[in-house]
Protein backbone atom coordinates (compact mmCIF):
# COMPACT_ATOMS: atom_id res chain seq x y z
CA UNK A 1 0.00 0.00 0.00
CA UNK A 2 1.11 3.83 -0.43
CA UNK A 3 -0.56 5.80 1.91
CA UNK A 4 -0.34 9.68 1.71
CA UNK A 5 0.97 10.50 5.80
CA UNK A 6 -2.03 13.64 5.07
CA UNK A 7 -4.57 11.12 4.09
CA UNK A 8 -6.99 10.19 6.51
CA UNK A 9 -7.98 6.66 6.42
CA UNK A 10 -9.71 5.05 9.31
CA UNK A 11 -7.84 1.93 10.89
CA UNK A 12 -10.98 0.08 10.76
CA UNK A 13 -11.13 0.22 7.05
CA UNK A 14 -10.31 -2.46 4.38
CA UNK A 15 -7.98 -1.95 2.03
CA UNK A 16 -6.59 -4.44 -0.34
CA UNK A 17 -2.63 -5.14 -1.72
CA UNK A 18 -1.00 -2.60 -3.95
CA UNK A 19 -3.83 0.82 -3.12
CA UNK A 20 -2.39 4.25 -4.03
CA UNK A 21 -4.20 6.50 -1.44
CA UNK A 22 -3.18 10.36 -1.69
CA UNK A 23 -2.88 13.05 0.37
CA UNK A 24 -6.03 14.82 1.96
CA UNK A 25 -8.12 12.37 0.91
CA UNK A 26 -10.72 10.94 3.48
CA UNK A 27 -11.82 6.76 3.64
CA UNK A 28 -14.22 5.94 6.68
CA UNK A 29 -14.27 2.39 8.93
CA UNK A 30 -16.87 0.89 7.18
CA UNK A 31 -14.99 0.80 3.86
CA UNK A 32 -13.50 -1.65 1.31
CA UNK A 33 -11.34 -1.19 -1.23
CA UNK A 34 -9.88 -3.75 -3.73
CA UNK A 35 -6.29 -4.15 -4.98
CA UNK A 36 -4.53 -1.85 -7.17
CA UNK A 37 -7.20 0.83 -6.69
CA UNK A 38 -6.01 4.75 -6.45
CA UNK A 39 -7.65 6.88 -4.61
CA UNK A 40 -6.46 10.70 -5.41
CA UNK A 41 -5.89 13.35 -3.43
CA UNK A 42 -9.18 15.12 -2.32
CA UNK A 43 -11.14 12.16 -2.97
CA UNK A 44 -13.51 11.09 -0.23
CA UNK A 45 -14.72 7.41 0.44
CA UNK A 46 -17.48 7.52 2.95
CA UNK A 47 -18.96 4.75 5.12
CA UNK A 48 -20.92 1.65 2.82
CA UNK A 49 -18.58 2.55 0.08
CA UNK A 50 -17.22 -1.41 -1.47
CA UNK A 51 -14.85 -0.55 -4.39
CA UNK A 52 -13.25 -3.09 -6.69
CA UNK A 53 -10.02 -4.01 -7.45
CA UNK A 54 -8.15 -1.22 -9.76
CA UNK A 55 -10.86 1.19 -9.71
CA UNK A 56 -9.35 5.35 -9.97
CA UNK A 57 -11.50 7.71 -7.53
CA UNK A 58 -10.45 11.81 -9.07
CA UNK A 59 -10.10 14.72 -6.71
CA UNK A 60 -13.01 16.24 -5.37
CA UNK A 61 -15.25 12.83 -6.44
CA UNK A 62 -17.50 11.46 -3.31
CA UNK A 63 -18.32 7.75 -3.18
CA UNK A 64 -20.98 6.91 -0.81
CA UNK A 65 -22.33 9.80 0.19
CA UNK A 66 -25.67 10.03 2.10
CA UNK A 67 -28.93 9.97 -0.06
CA UNK A 68 -30.26 13.30 -1.30
CA UNK A 69 -34.05 11.44 -0.02
CA UNK A 70 -35.79 12.85 2.59
CA UNK A 71 -37.10 8.87 3.45
CA UNK A 72 -33.69 7.90 4.08
CA UNK A 73 -33.23 7.14 8.21
CA UNK A 74 -30.07 6.09 8.64
CA UNK A 75 -29.98 2.68 7.44
CA UNK A 76 -27.12 0.66 6.48
CA UNK A 77 -27.04 0.41 3.24
CA UNK A 78 -23.82 0.33 0.68
CA UNK A 79 -22.53 2.23 -3.06
CA UNK A 80 -20.69 -0.96 -4.61
CA UNK A 81 -18.27 -0.28 -7.29
CA UNK A 82 -17.03 -2.58 -9.66
CA UNK A 83 -13.84 -3.36 -10.80
CA UNK A 84 -11.56 -1.51 -13.52
CA UNK A 85 -13.72 1.71 -12.99
CA UNK A 86 -13.12 5.28 -12.79
CA UNK A 87 -14.63 7.72 -11.09
CA UNK A 88 -13.64 11.05 -12.06
CA UNK A 89 -13.11 14.83 -10.53
CA UNK A 90 -16.48 15.89 -8.51
CA UNK A 91 -18.79 13.00 -9.28
CA UNK A 92 -20.84 11.56 -6.75
CA UNK A 93 -22.20 8.16 -6.17
CA UNK A 94 -24.61 7.92 -3.03
CA UNK A 95 -25.52 4.63 -1.71
CA UNK A 96 -28.48 3.11 -1.22
CA UNK A 97 -31.76 3.48 0.78
CA UNK A 98 -33.96 0.85 2.41
CA UNK A 99 -35.77 0.51 -1.48
CA UNK A 100 -32.78 -1.58 -2.52
CA UNK A 101 -30.20 -1.35 -0.17
CA UNK A 102 -27.68 -0.38 -2.31
CA UNK A 103 -26.60 1.71 -4.98
CA UNK A 104 -24.37 -0.33 -8.01
CA UNK A 105 -22.01 1.00 -9.99
CA UNK A 106 -20.44 -2.33 -12.09
CA UNK A 107 -17.13 -3.39 -13.69
CA UNK A 108 -15.08 -1.19 -16.45
CA UNK A 109 -17.31 1.97 -16.14
CA UNK A 110 -16.57 5.46 -16.52
CA UNK A 111 -18.18 8.05 -14.00
CA UNK A 112 -17.30 11.78 -15.68
CA UNK A 113 -16.21 14.70 -13.93
CA UNK A 114 -19.44 16.62 -12.01
CA UNK A 115 -21.55 13.69 -13.25
CA UNK A 116 -24.08 12.36 -10.16
CA UNK A 117 -25.24 8.60 -9.37
CA UNK A 118 -28.52 8.88 -6.83
CA UNK A 119 -29.70 6.48 -4.63
CA UNK A 120 -30.51 2.71 -5.48
CA UNK A 121 -29.42 3.34 -8.78
CA UNK A 122 -28.50 0.09 -11.04
CA UNK A 123 -25.28 0.44 -13.61
CA UNK A 124 -24.65 -3.02 -14.97
CA UNK A 125 -20.81 -3.26 -16.96
CA UNK A 126 -19.06 -0.73 -19.30
CA UNK A 127 -21.25 2.20 -18.79
CA UNK A 128 -19.94 5.81 -19.85
CA UNK A 129 -21.85 7.94 -18.44
CA UNK A 130 -20.78 12.43 -19.59
CA UNK A 131 -20.06 14.90 -17.59
CA UNK A 132 -22.31 16.39 -15.42
CA UNK A 133 -25.03 13.96 -16.33
CA UNK A 134 -27.50 13.66 -13.29
CA UNK A 135 -28.74 10.37 -12.25
CA UNK A 136 -32.26 10.73 -10.24
CA UNK A 137 -33.17 7.53 -8.36
CA UNK A 138 -33.65 4.10 -8.69
CA UNK A 139 -32.35 4.40 -12.46
CA UNK A 140 -31.67 1.40 -14.24
CA UNK A 141 -28.45 1.17 -16.75
CA UNK A 142 -27.63 -2.16 -18.61
CA UNK A 143 -24.50 -2.70 -20.18
CA UNK A 144 -22.26 -0.86 -22.68
CA UNK A 145 -25.00 2.32 -22.53
CA UNK A 146 -23.58 5.87 -23.04
CA UNK A 147 -25.30 8.88 -21.52
CA UNK A 148 -23.77 11.98 -23.07
CA UNK A 149 -22.80 15.21 -21.39
CA UNK A 150 -25.33 16.76 -19.77
CA UNK A 151 -28.50 14.83 -19.68
CA UNK A 152 -31.28 14.41 -16.61
CA UNK A 153 -32.51 11.13 -16.08
CA UNK A 154 -35.61 11.14 -14.15
CA UNK A 155 -36.09 8.19 -11.21
CA UNK A 156 -36.87 5.13 -12.01
CA UNK A 157 -36.13 5.28 -15.71
CA UNK A 158 -34.90 1.92 -17.84
CA UNK A 159 -32.02 2.60 -20.18
CA UNK A 160 -31.17 -0.45 -21.98
CA UNK A 161 -27.63 -1.96 -23.61
CA UNK A 162 -25.90 -0.44 -26.45
CA UNK A 163 -27.92 2.87 -26.04
CA UNK A 164 -25.99 6.14 -27.38
CA UNK A 165 -28.26 9.26 -25.67
CA UNK A 166 -27.20 12.87 -26.87
CA UNK A 167 -26.07 15.20 -24.66
CA UNK A 168 -28.46 17.49 -23.08
CA UNK A 169 -31.15 15.21 -23.07
CA UNK A 170 -33.94 15.36 -20.58
CA UNK A 171 -35.13 11.25 -20.21
CA UNK A 172 -38.33 10.61 -18.53
CA UNK A 173 -39.55 7.20 -20.82
CA UNK A 174 -37.25 3.92 -20.92
CA UNK A 175 -34.94 3.92 -23.78
CA UNK A 176 -35.21 0.11 -25.32
CA UNK A 177 -31.72 -1.37 -26.42
CA UNK A 178 -29.41 -0.70 -29.40
CA UNK A 179 -30.99 2.79 -30.77
CA UNK A 180 -29.89 6.40 -30.49
CA UNK A 181 -31.81 9.13 -29.31
CA UNK A 182 -31.56 12.76 -29.13
CA UNK A 183 -33.56 16.22 -30.04
CA UNK A 184 -35.69 18.08 -27.82
CA UNK A 185 -38.10 16.46 -26.76
CA UNK A 186 -36.02 13.19 -26.83
CA UNK A 187 -36.96 11.13 -29.61
CA UNK A 188 -35.79 7.85 -31.29
CA UNK A 189 -33.15 8.61 -33.96
CA UNK A 190 -32.34 5.39 -35.49
CA UNK A 191 -30.37 2.45 -34.13
CA UNK A 192 -26.59 2.69 -32.88
CA UNK A 193 -24.70 1.23 -35.69
CA UNK A 194 -21.24 2.66 -34.67
CA UNK A 195 -21.15 1.03 -31.55
CA UNK A 196 -22.92 -1.93 -32.38
CA UNK A 197 -20.25 -2.52 -35.25
CA UNK A 198 -17.75 -1.81 -32.34
CA UNK A 199 -19.08 -4.47 -29.91
CA UNK A 200 -18.60 -6.80 -32.61
CA UNK A 201 -22.69 -7.47 -34.60
CA UNK A 202 -22.80 -8.96 -37.46
CA UNK A 203 -24.96 -7.42 -40.38
CA UNK A 204 -27.53 -10.36 -40.20
CA UNK A 205 -27.88 -8.84 -36.34
CA UNK A 206 -27.93 -4.76 -37.53
CA UNK A 207 -30.14 -5.43 -40.45
CA UNK A 208 -32.82 -7.33 -38.24
CA UNK A 209 -32.83 -4.54 -35.73
CA UNK A 210 -33.14 -1.88 -38.12
CA UNK A 211 -36.40 -3.86 -39.37
CA UNK A 212 -37.70 -4.41 -35.69
CA UNK A 213 -37.67 -0.59 -35.07
CA UNK A 214 -38.88 0.36 -38.31
CA UNK A 215 -42.03 -1.93 -37.29
CA UNK A 216 -42.29 -0.17 -34.17
CA UNK A 217 -41.66 3.45 -34.96
CA UNK A 218 -42.71 3.94 -38.45
CA UNK A 219 -45.27 1.46 -39.80
CA UNK A 220 -48.18 4.02 -37.78
CA UNK A 221 -48.48 0.97 -35.63
CA UNK A 222 -49.37 0.97 -31.57
CA UNK A 223 -46.89 -0.78 -29.68
CA UNK A 224 -49.58 -3.73 -29.24
CA UNK A 225 -49.80 -4.12 -32.82
CA UNK A 226 -45.92 -3.61 -33.49
CA UNK A 227 -45.18 -6.22 -30.79
CA UNK A 228 -47.23 -8.69 -32.60
CA UNK A 229 -46.07 -7.69 -36.09
CA UNK A 230 -42.09 -7.81 -34.76
CA UNK A 231 -42.88 -11.47 -33.34
CA UNK A 232 -44.69 -12.72 -36.38
CA UNK A 233 -42.54 -11.51 -39.10
CA UNK A 234 -38.81 -11.41 -37.35
CA UNK A 235 -36.91 -14.67 -36.72
CA UNK A 236 -35.70 -15.62 -32.75
CA UNK A 237 -32.95 -14.09 -31.61
CA UNK A 238 -31.25 -12.75 -28.71
CA UNK A 239 -31.42 -8.84 -30.11
CA UNK A 240 -35.60 -9.65 -31.20
CA UNK A 241 -36.66 -10.98 -27.89
CA UNK A 242 -34.25 -8.48 -26.00
CA UNK A 243 -36.21 -5.91 -27.54
CA UNK A 244 -39.51 -7.44 -27.38
CA UNK A 245 -39.33 -8.18 -23.52
CA UNK A 246 -38.06 -4.92 -22.62
CA UNK A 247 -41.13 -3.16 -24.40
CA UNK A 248 -43.45 -5.00 -22.71
CA UNK A 249 -41.86 -4.77 -19.35
CA UNK A 250 -41.59 -1.13 -19.76
CA UNK A 251 -42.87 0.69 -16.45
CA UNK A 252 -42.63 4.17 -17.83
CA UNK A 253 -43.11 3.59 -21.49
CA UNK A 254 -40.57 3.51 -24.05
CA UNK A 255 -39.44 6.79 -25.73
CA UNK A 256 -41.59 8.18 -28.72
CA UNK A 257 -40.31 8.04 -32.52
CA UNK A 258 -39.66 11.45 -33.93
CA UNK A 259 -43.01 12.50 -35.92
CA UNK A 260 -41.11 14.53 -38.83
Amino acid sequence: MNISPQAYVHPEAKIGHGVTIGPFAVVEGDVEIGEGSCIFAHAVILDGARIGANCKVFPGAVVSGTPQDLKFAGEATTAEIGEGTTIRECATVNRGTKSKGHTVVGNNCLIMAYSHVAHDCFLKDHVIIGNATQLAGEVEIDDYAIVSGGTLVHQFTHISKHVMIQGGSRISKDIPPYILVGREPIVYCGINIVGLRRRGFTNEQIFLIQDIYRTLYTRGLNNTEALKCIEIECPISEERDLILDFVRSSQRGIVRGAID
